[in-house]
């Protein structure tokens, strides 16, 4: 796969509309009333932003042949229609977790914390996205972009808040939740 370079530009225009933004862990980022997704090196931001972070889409890290089969069979893409409502969800981990092997992570990631098997029954009703920000320098290590019916707002939160409560997320030193509704939607 080619890399994506994609930034989340939050400001005063956009189609996605900002209705919470909460500190999860650690600092937040300041609430705007807007958010664009802009993708690739040429997107143009807006003239005026408050905040913009910037993450790859690239090869996927901790996942095996078969969970990315998995994956493949129930992911659905991005831009669905009735996708309205959105989560940006950035997160930056500990220099322990850096510290640890690949192995290791890999180890915490899935054998112990359960992350890919604790996500698939929510696919794919729940659309997402990885971009990794670490090696731009970036204030956080992930950028996850989720994307969801209304209906299925419920599930979203059920399966974040099990995901926070993982050997993985003790690594977690900073992470805000950015929730979003697309324009003309409620």
């Amino acid at each position: 796969m080619r890399p994506i370079l994609v930034t989340f530009a939050g400001g005063a225009s956009g189609p996605w509309r900002t209705w919470r933004v909460d500190a999860v862990i650690g600092e937040t980022l300041p609430v705007t009333e807007r958010l664009v997704v802009l993708e690739g090196e040429g997107a143009r931001s807006p003239a005026k932003v408050d905040w913009a972070l910037r993450g790859v889409v690239s090869n996927e890290r901790y996942v095996n042949g078969a969970e990315r089969a998995a994956l493949e069979v129930r992911q659905a893409g991005l831009g669905r229609p009735e996708a309205t409502c959105a989560a940006l969800i950035p997160v930056k981990k500990s220099e322990a977790w850096w510290g640890l092997t690949q192995e290791a992570r890999r180890e915490i990631f899935e054998e112990r914390s359960h992350h890919i098997a604790t996500s698939l029954p929510y696919l794919p009703a729940i659309a997402r996205r990885l971009h990794h920000g670490r090696d731009l320098g970036e204030p956080f290590d992930f950028l996850t972009w989720f994307e969801y019916a209304p209906e299925h707002a419920e599930a979203f939160e059920e399966l974040v808040g099990t995901l926070r409560e993982t050997e993985e997320w003790t690594y977690v030193e900073r992470e805000v939740d950015v929730r979003l509704i697309r324009d003309g939607y409620h």
